[in-house]
């Protein structure tokens, strides 16, 4: 076993300008007023590490050109398409008029196993929440289901990003 270089690595993935070319993952995830910058750009770099369909930041979450965001994201901002939507609502609704299904990341009464998706459950929107609060009741009013990630210990919940890596990797397997 020998440990790859940057240049061997780099090799067979798609190249920023070929990146329009790339087969995304058919998922769209909306950022529900993550409070964090280093969090967003976390997400874009897992974004990146599964060529999503698009990303949406919505509320108050940090957006480039913020510098804390740029920092974490390791130019991932040019490779994954987003855009910052203030106001999410309409958008679900748009999506859903599409044949998008929307879905949060969030411990609901209805919610299920985060392993437990479908592939005809695709195209899908995936709602990520606010550190604290996390995802808007209105939100989950719009939305057609929910999925969490199991807790056995003490901790309600994971980082935000660390669930949001889980769960998009998990919704890679299921689609690839």
């Amino acid at each position: 076993m020998k440990k790859l270089t940057h240049a061997e690595i780099s090799e067979n993935r798609p190249k920023l300008e070929n990146v329009t070319e790339v087969e995304k993952l058919p998922v769209f995830v909306l950022l529900d007023s993550i409070r964090s910058s280093y969090n967003v750009g976390s997400i874009f770099r897992t974004s990146d590490g599964v060529m999503i369909n698009k990303l949406f930041l919505c509320g108050y979450t940090p957006h480039p050109p913020k510098k804390e965001v740029l920092k974490t994201a390791l130019g991932s901002t040019e490779s994954v398409e987003w855009e910052y939507v203030a106001n999410p609502v309409e958008l679900i609704k748009n999506l859903k008029n599409n044949g998008v299904k929307i879905c949060a990341l969030e411990q609901t009464d209805l919610s299920r196993d985060y392993s437990k998706l479908d592939k005809s459950e695709f195209p899908i929107c995936l709602i990520v929440g606010n550190e604290i609060t996390g995802v808007s009741q209105e939100l989950i009013d719009l939305c057609d289901f929910s999925i969490e990630i199991p807790q056995y210990g003490i901790k309600q919940s994971l980082n935000v990003a660390v669930a949001y890596g889980i769960s998009i990797f998990e919704m890679s397997r299921i689609c690839r």
